[in-house]
């Protein structure tokens, strides 16, 4: 087989082992699971391949509970009040965005009544004035659901669908906008995370909401991001789920097992001086939104959700934009799912009949069992992200000295089953972290490995074996 990848950038295997909580830790050939003695052909490469991680028996259980048919059921009842446009009524019982929004509130409310107090419903809603698409001041209102975390509430994980419809002219707030794809489909994957995670008790804190005013320009997941940022939460994960109805693009291609994650590079949020840094390490392509991406694939790529995640290093679509941007612009990780293909024949489109075809975005241009599956990659994601540790923080690469080995620094989690950590490198030209070395519960690492020839990382792992998200270093010069 040859050499192993990497082999050639280890002087020897590593050094000598020792760790203390505040100490640092230098690695040996005995350090972990790995094995590292030199092998025919030339030294294996620092630490172990790493594996993806693999759903527990509770992961596997909630996840075989998500039911396509109360997505399709959700979906058809928001195309059931005719538009739910910005603009359209606020107040009429059965049409408009105001019948949407109670129908939502009152859903949740059933959820949070069997949650033992732990899931809290709220209608967060502001004034909005006059403004780009919004000719005059308009009620905008995001149905909230919060499950507090038991153990570190403090640490927050966001999923958002909107549930706000479109015409093919978006100042119309009168004609039908049936919106089943865009984005009835996305407010389902919220309801059935919510429906199912209700009265699971999980260890840091979930919101779960359908947001407003997506179309006429992102104002109600704006006004969520303004909130969090105005309290200082600390949002590690935020994700959109807009158009994830089907997997059939307008020429007939279907993707059936793939939904597509969007995750930018260098962050919106950081200053010109944050991102020249970032630049002259090499880390365009590590930044926080990225890392969620790959722990998305990490944990939710498998054979429990049926599903591929495929990651498009960008931050949305050309000429759109989504939910998540608000959130990236107040300097939280966020990515947006969205369906493999776009059917533009349906999408934005005014309900018409040609040629005996239907036109619109209409329940029937829908796969709900695609839906479910791609709430199984946000429930496997989301429950993986809650019941783990956090991402360290505090990570920081030393660059005082010119060496060929690499010391990593973090600060120490404050979760109470923290079991330790794990340094993480991949090639410089890998798109995803290949090796892992355990080095226990210190705050300093000793690598073997030059900084200048690889990409280093640290996550955390609990005593249950759940593993963080990956955090990148940036240089540390004292």
């Amino acid at each position: 087989m040859g050499q192993p990848r990497g082999a050639g950038h280890s002087r020897r295997a590593f050094l000598s082992a020792s760790a203390g909580i505040t100490g640092a830790v230098v690695l040996s050939g005995t350090a972990g699971a790995a094995d590292l003695r030199p092998a025919p052909g030339g030294a294996l490469p620092p630490g172990e391949p790493i594996p993806p991680q693999q759903p527990d028996a509770r992961l596997r259980a909630l996840l075989a509970q998500v039911d396509e048919q109360r997505v399709e059921e959700v979906v058809r009842t928001l195309v059931s009040f005719g538009t739910r446009h910005t603009l359209s009524s606020q107040d009429d019982p059965q049409r408009g965005i105001g019948a949407a929004r109670d129908w939502l509130f009152a859903e949740m409310q059933s959820y949070a009544a069997r949650s033992d107090g732990r899931m809290t419903v709220s209608l967060q809603g502001y004034d909005q004035e006059p403004a780009n698409r919004i000719p005059v001041t308009t009620r905008i209102t995001n149905v909230v659901a919060t499950i507090r975390g038991t153990t570190n509430p403090e640490r927050v994980h966001v999923v958002t669908g909107h549930y706000d419809s479109r015409a093919t002219d978006v100042m119309d707030g009168v004609s039908d906008a049936p919106g089943a794809d865009d984005d009835a489909s996305g407010v389902a994957v919220v309801l059935e995370l919510a429906r199912l995670l209700a009265e699971e008790p999980l260890e840091s804190t979930v919101v779960l909401a359908a947001v407003a005013a997506e179309e006429q320009g992102l104002y109600g997941s704006g006004h969520m991001a303004e909130l969090f940022a105005a309290e200082g939460a600390d949002v590690r994960a935020m994700f959109t789920d807009d158009i994830v109805g089907s997997s059939r693009a307008d020429d007939g291609t279907s993707d059936p097992r793939t939904v597509r994650l969007f995750a930018e590079g260098v962050p919106t949020s950081e200053t010109p001086e944050e991102a020249e840094i970032r630049r002259s390490v090499g880390g365009e392509n590590d930044s926080p939104s990225r890392q969620l991406a790959r722990f998305v694939t990490d944990v939710a790529a498998n054979q429990a959700t049926g599903m591929d995640v495929r990651v498009i290093y960008r931050r949305d679509r050309f000429l759109r934009g989504g939910d998540h941007i608000p959130f990236l612009e107040k300097g939280y990780p966020a990515a947006r799912f969205t369906e493999p293909h776009e059917d533009f024949r349906h999408q934005h489109q005014d309900v018409r009949e040609e040629g005996g075809v239907r036109y619109g975005d209409l329940p029937e241009h829908c796969d709900f069992g695609y839906t479910a599956r791609v709430a199984k990659v946000n429930f496997a994601t989301i429950w993986s992200l809650a019941q783990g540790p956090g991402a360290p923080t505090g990570v920081a690469v030393r660059t005082a000295e010119l060496t060929n080995d690499t010391e990593l620094v973090w600060e120490r989690g404050p979760e109470p089953d923290l079991a330790g950590y794990e340094v993480v490198w991949r090639e410089t030209t890998d798109a995803d972290w290949t090796h892992r070395i355990e080095v226990g519960d210190t705050t300093t690492a000793v690598v073997d490995l030059s900084k200048d020839n690889v990409f280093f990382g640290v996550r955390a792992l609990d005593a249950d074996g759940h593993r963080s998200p990956v955090t990148f270093p940036l240089p540390q010069r004292d």
